[in-house]
């Protein structure tokens, strides 16, 4: 009966027991590495991506022209990108920091 109390005490339950945790346990090295890389990803993607796909050899002629038309803001685009960055950097510093139970 003490193993089992002492064993219960060691185990978090989350929604509902539908998620368990280990007490003292950290993240896998796999999903810290995916918080780096996925929103590094974003922040690539959205960089090159930023005035759309200009360089297509069919629809490039097309969306440079819709982008002197409607005149982009360079200036939000790169807030954006600096909001994805500012995120990206709470996102590591949390993901890596020393657990704490």
């Amino acid at each position: 009966m003490d193993e089992n109390k002492d064993n219960n005490e060691e185990i978090k339950e989350y929604a509902d027991g539908w998620i368990t945790e280990r007490k003292g346990t950290d993240a896998p090295m796999f999903l810290k590495a995916a918080f780096l890389i996925i929103p590094l990803g974003a922040l690539t993607y959205f960089f090159f991506y930023m005035h759309g796909e200009t360089f297509h050899s069919e629809r490039g002629p097309l969306v440079q022209g819709f982008n002197k038309v409607s005149q982009t803001s360079d200036g939000f685009m790169y807030f954006v990108g600096a909001l994805i960055l500012i995120y990206l950097v709470i996102l590591i510093a949390f993901a890596w920091r020393k657990f704490h139970d």
